[in-house]
Order: structure tokens, then C-alpha cells, then sequence
């Protein structure tokens, strides 16, 4: 296939697009990349819509979102417009449909801009499974010509720009029974609304292609560039976003690892972070994963161009690779925590990463979240290591130390290449794009016991870590590889975010067989200081392989940022939820505000908690509703009674310190 959905895999270059001038603060083109977020306020509440925009506003959002759920809500969009541009306030305003194309209809002589979802706009979920031959489906098509052409005229009229959005989670019944749970079919339920409005002459549109689940979202958003291409359709500007990506760092991490990755290609014009917080907290975010890519291309290295891509950026396969110990294979990726800045390191220093040490019972204790090795750099442990976890240690200092078997090698690559004495069983061959010579790669081949650890400094550095990868891959060279990434003078939070991005866009694509992150060791920084560094990046290396769908550790919180529909506290209800709940490994909880957000965004979930009216919830088990009215202060104790019908739940435990 002629993968034509990135600008360049190599230099940093962003996508051409149309400009589409939404009330005055254009996006695509050479305009720079924007910022925006969703009111959780009930939107016939003026006064507090108005202040919630206003804090948004002042948080960086250029874009404001509001749910018009029915047409009283939509006539309230001019009240609370009319507030906003008399306390000097223009930021464009855009009105999110669902369900009601009458108020769309009212909404697009309002607003700047309205949001449709293709799913529910003019088609159907029931969940239905539908046989439809040539016929029956273009009527079905013509059906929603019908119902889509009065707004598409609307918003020609009135200058009114239009974001076709759709959500993985509610493809119709439809687009469903054609073309399957897909990228293919989430792209082409957005490009039936798209031909119908090049028929009519109509192109301010923004076409975005939402998931919970990160691989799913970024090849639908590629697979979307190619067809617009393949079609000769306009280049569209993209919304990016992954839905209902949750709270606090897990939240962040999955945003980062699916807009971050679209970034990194070029893609991208507008971005939405979706957290279950407060909505002035998204734009931050939002903002910091789009500065990275300020004068990118002026601060990167070169990276030679790739002859032959040896991966399908549209569906997911891992690189194939051959087993060496317990990395690469059919294993799970690696997690290495760097303690190499720690000098006399004790048992209870192994709590920061998931081995917690009882003095009392004089025994380890592992949490979902143990590294599986340790890297000391020059400073061998002292002491036997917990069964589960074993030690990486720099060549010189290997060669020198004592029962050099229980511990294994980090070998320079150039190093390798000229010594004879290695490790029998496990070696990590240290190298940068620069090192992957034949020569490097034919002594690979012939060598079981070599594991790559590949690193950059390039501030291109997931495209740079790709051509590794790529290199290896059009050489036959199957031995696993670790991806290490180090940052310095970055804050937290951008270690967050960067790690997300650079570590996350190569497993997504199926690259990487485990993950080693480290930062620099600040002067004023006290022992206990940096084993909290430590904890945080070993959660952080976990929280990106799940995030990408590569290692399931932990419970998986599916829930929605909140918005006007909301039925209950979501911030409240979701850290209720996650107290009870989190100890349940590879669990994944869907948390929806209301109905308009499940059960379909819960695609991936295995059980649902839904709002369904004032104190009423209903409970799914994955898309079923098995339980319609509960009572909200009875639903979490019925959702783990749910969970323990399945025998899924666990008790709880408490590991001795």
C-alpha cells in the first residue's frame, strides 16, 4: 500500500491542510496548532457556563466546547455568547450534538463552529447485527443525505465551520454490520458525511477519528489521511483526542501516547486532552504536548530518509523477534528501573520499584508494578535480589565483579564488537542509530544471548529510535530490543508527557520489547528524593505499556472528561470507583457520565457504570445492560457484586512493609 498518511517518517514536517476559519481563529495551514476543551457545566445554566468558559479561557483554551442536547440547550447557546463577547470575551464557541439533528440545525446559526457524530446523528445503535446488500445500504445512505443536507446548508450560509467526529465506541449498527469494530469503519462512517458535504459544496470542515483504546485511535486517524488522499478529497484539518482517557496521570499518560504519536507524524491541528477533571485543567496539557513541537525541525538531527517501511501503520502486529531469558517472544515488554545513581542501595530501596522488603518476615513481597530488572550502572548490588527481578550492571564493572552469572552486562555496542568474554545466557548491547552497522547486526544474528538497548539523543527522537528499528527490521536481525530514553531539566510533568510520546508511538506500532526511562540527578537532590524519582518513573514505565495496550498491570478506569449531560459527580465517583477497585489487574471499568457516552464509548470496557437519570445508574457487563435503575448509593457495592458473578474479584491485600 502507498502509505501516504505522514508527511515524513524521518524529518519533522506537519501536514498540509485547508485553513478553516472558526470565528476569527483559523486552524490548519500554516496556523498554529490549537487548544481547546468541553464545559461540564448544565448548559442551561448561563451564569455558570459563562465563568466555566472564562476559566478555561484563561487556562489557554481557543476553542470552547458546549453539549446542546436538545434545542432549549442550543437556544441557550446565544445567552451564553452574548454574556461572554459583552465581558470582551470572543473565543469561538462550538455546540457538541449528539442524538438531535433539530438542534444542530439551531445550534449552526449560533455558533462557530458544530460537532456531529456520524454514529448517532442521523443512524442507529441498538447493538444490532444487520445483513445489507448494495441496495438496502445506499438507501440507508440516502436516508442520511435527507436528514444532513439541511445543516450542511445551514453552515454554508451562516459561515458556520463543522467538525465531523467520530467515536469508536458509537459506530452505528450500520457502519457496524459493513465494515466491523474497525479504523476502516470509523473512517468511512466520516467519510460518508464528508462526500455528502463536497457535493454541496461545503468544506470548513475538521474531521476528528476518537478511541479509548490508543492503537485503534491513531490508525484511524492515519488510515483517515490516506483515504482522503486515495479519494481526492481535501486535506481536512484533524481534532486530536482520545476519548475518555481518564484522571490524573493515567489520564495524561493515554493522551500522550495517542495525540503524542499523531504529532509525532505531522498530524494534527487542533487538541482536546480529555480528563475526569475540571476542564481548565485540560488545556495545560493540551499545551504542553504541542510545544514540543515548537521549531522541531529547526532543533533535530538529520535522520537519513527509510527506503522500505517494514510495518503497517494501520493495523496492529508486534515486530517478531526470538526469545532471549524472558525478554522478547510472546512475553509481555520489560520494565528496567535505572538505580544506577544510587550508591549503597539496601533492601527496603527496592520499594521504588515494586519489591517491598519485610524486615519482620526477612522476605520480598512483589506489587503489580515490580520492575523486572534493575540497572546499577557501576554499583553492583551487595546483596541476593528478590526472586522475580535481576540486575544490569556496566560492562567494566560486570568484568571485574564477583559471581559475574547473577547479574547481566550493559556492553557499548562498539565494545561488543571487539570483546570475547560475555555473559553465557543474557548480554544488553548499548547502541544509537550510528552503531547498527552490518557489522553490529550480522554478529547479532548468530548471538541468542544479546538484547538490544537503543537510545537517542536526538530531539527527534521517536522517528530516530523508528529507523532503528526499521534498519534491524529490513536486515533480518530478530533480537529483542529495549527502548531507553533519559531527559534532563524537564520537569515532571514533561517527563510524563515526552515518555508517553516517545516510548508509547513505537509500541503502538508493535516496536519495543520493553522500556527503561531515567532522568538527571539534581545536585540538591537527597537519596529519598531520587528513590521518589525512581517510584514515579517505574509507575510512569508501566503506565505507558498499558496505556499503549502492550502490558496490562493494573485496573483500567475508562471515564469521560464530563460535560453538560453529566448525571453525577464523575471526579467524585470515579476515585469511589478506583479506591474499591484497583487492585483488580487488567480489569477495565468503563465510568459514564451519561448515556450519550455509553454503553458505546465503552467499547474495550468489561463492565459499565452509567448515569441514567437523577441517582440512577445502570450497570454493563461489556455492552450489555444487566442491571437498569440501581440506586447510586447502592452501584459501586452492586458493580463488585457484578464482577464477583464473573469471578473476576479479588480480595484486596495488604503487603507487609
Amino acid at each position: 500500500m502507498n502509505k501516504t498518511y505522514c508527511p515524513s517518517l524521518t524529518a519533522y514536517k506537519r501536514r498540509k491542510t485547508r485553513v478553516v476559519n472558526i470565528g476569527g481563529v483559523p486552524m490548519g495551514g500554516d496556523h498554529p496548532i490549537r487548544v481547546q476543551s468541553m464545559t461540564t457545566v448544565d448548559t442551561m445554566d448561563t451564569a455558570g457556563s459563562v465563568e466555566q468558559c472564562i476559566r478555561m479561557i484563561e487556562a489557554g483554551c481557543e476553542y470552547i466546547r458546549i453539549t446542546a442536547p436538545s434545542i432549549k440547550e442550543a437556544e441557550n447557546l446565544q445567552l451564553i455568547k452574548e454574556e461572554l463577547r459583552k465581558r470582551g470575551y470572543n473565543v469561538p464557541l462550538v455546540a457538541d450534538i449528539h442524538f438531535t439533528p433539530n438542534a444542530a440545525e439551531v445550534a449552526a446559526r449560533i455558533v462557530e463552529k458544530v460537532r456531529v457524530n456520524p454514529g448517532n446523528y442521523a443512524d442507529k445503535k441498538k447493538f444490532q447485527v444487520i445483513e445489507y446488500d448494495d441496495a438496502s445500504y445506499q438507501a440507508e445512505l440516502d436516508r442520511i443525505r435527507e436528514r444532513f443536507v439541511p445543516l450542511v446548508r445551514i453552515c454554508k450560509e451562516h459561515g458556520t465551520a463543522m467538525r465531523i467526529g467520530t467515536n469508536h465506541g458509537s459506530l452505528s449498527d450500520r457502519i457496524l454490520s459493513r465494515y466491523g469494530d474497525t479504523p476502516l469503519g470509523m473512517v468511512e462512517s466520516a467519510l460518508e458525511f464528508i462526500r455528502i458535504c463536497e457535493d454541496e459544496g461545503y468544506y470548513d470542515i475538521v474531521i476528528s477519528m476518537k478511541a479509548s483504546n490508543t492503537q485503534v485511535m491513531v490508525q484511524a486517524y492515519r488510515l483517515l489521511v490516506q483515504k482522503l488522499d486515495e479519494e481526492g478529497l481535501q486535506p481536512y484539518p484533524l481534532h486530536l483526542g482520545v476519548t475518555e482517557a481518564g484522571e490524573a496521570e493515567d489520564g495524561r499518560i493515554k493522551s500522550a501516547v495517542g495525540i503524542g504519536t499523531l504529532l509525532e507524524d505531522g498530524l494534527g491541528d487542533t487538541v482536546r486532552v480529555s480528563l475526569t477533571e475540571a476542564p481548565e485543567a485540560e488545556a495545560p496539557v493540551a499545551q504542553a504536548l504541542i510545544d514540543r513541537y515548537t521549531n522541531r525541525a529547526e532543533k533535530a538531527q538529520p535522520i537519513d530518509n527509510i527506503c522500505n517501511v517494514p510495518i503497517d501503520p494501520f493495523q496492529y502486529h508486534r515486530r517478531e523477534t526470538v526469545e532471549v531469558e524472558n525478554i522478547g517472544a510472546g512475553n509481555v515488554p520489560r520494565v528496567v528501573a535505572d538505580l544506577s545513581r544510587l550508591t549503597d542501595i539496601k533492601y527496603a530501596d527496592l520499594k521504588c520499584v515494586g519489591h517491598l522488603y519485610s524486615m519482620l518476615l526477612d522476605k520480598f513481597n512483589m506489587n503489580d508494578l515490580g520492575a523486572d530488572y534493575i540497572y546499577t550502572g557501576n554499583n553492583p548490588i551487595t546483596f541476593m535480589l528478590p526472586n522475580g527481578l535481576k540486575e544490569i550492571v556496566n560492562y567494566d564493572a560486570w568484568f571485574t565483579a564477583a559471581q559475574r552469572e547473577e547479574r547481566h552486562p550493559l556492553v557499548p555496542a562498539q565494545v561488543y564488537l571487539s570483546t570475547l568474554e560475555l555473559h553465557q545466557e543474557l548480554n544488553f548491547i548499548l547502541a544509537t542509530v550510528h552503531d547498527i552497522t552490518p557489522e553490529l547486526m550480522n554478529q547479532l544474528k548468530q548471538d541468542r544471548t544479546a538484547v538490544l538497548m537503543l537510545q537517542t539523543n536526538n530531539e527527534h527522537a521517536m522517528p530516530e529510535l523508528r529507523k532503528c528499528f526499521f534498519r534491524l527490521m529490513n536486515n533480518g536481525v530478530k533480537n529483542p530490543c529495549i527502548i531507553k530514553r533519559e531527559y534532563g531539566n524537564l520537569t515532571p510533568d514533561q517527563v510524563q508527557l515526552y515518555a508517553a510520546t516517545d516510548v508509547g508511538g513505537l509500541l503502538i506500532d508493535g516496536l519495543g520489547d520493553g522500556v527503561m526511562l531515567s532522568t538527571e540527578l539534581l545536585p540538591q537532590q537527597e537519596k529519598q528524593d531520587w528513590l521518589s524519582t525512581i517510584d514515579k518513573l517505574n509507575n510512569l514505565s508501566f503506565g505507558i505499556l498499558q496505556a499503549a495496550r502492550t502490558r496490562m498491570s493494573k485496573t483500567e478506569y475508562i471515564s469521560c472528561p464530563s460535560c453538560g449531560r453529566t448525571l453525577f459527580d464523575l471526579q467524585e465517583t470515579t476515585a469511589m470507583i478506583r479506591k474499591r477497585t484497583d487492585h483488580l489487574k487488567g480489569v477495565k471499568i468503563g465510568i459514564m457520565g451519561c448515556i450519550v457516552n455509553g454503553p458505546g464509548e465503552m467499547a474495550d470496557a468489561d463492565y459499565g457504570y452509567v448515569g441514567v437519570g437523577k441517582d440512577k445508574i445502570a450497570l454493563y457487563r461489556g455492552q450489555n445492560v444487566i442491571k437498569k435503575s440501581v440506586p447510586a448509593d447502592r452501584a459501586v457495592d452492586e458493580l463488585i457484586e457484578l464482577i464477583r458473578e464473573d469471578e473476576k474479584w479479588i480480595e484486596p491485600v495488604k503487603l507487609e512493609e
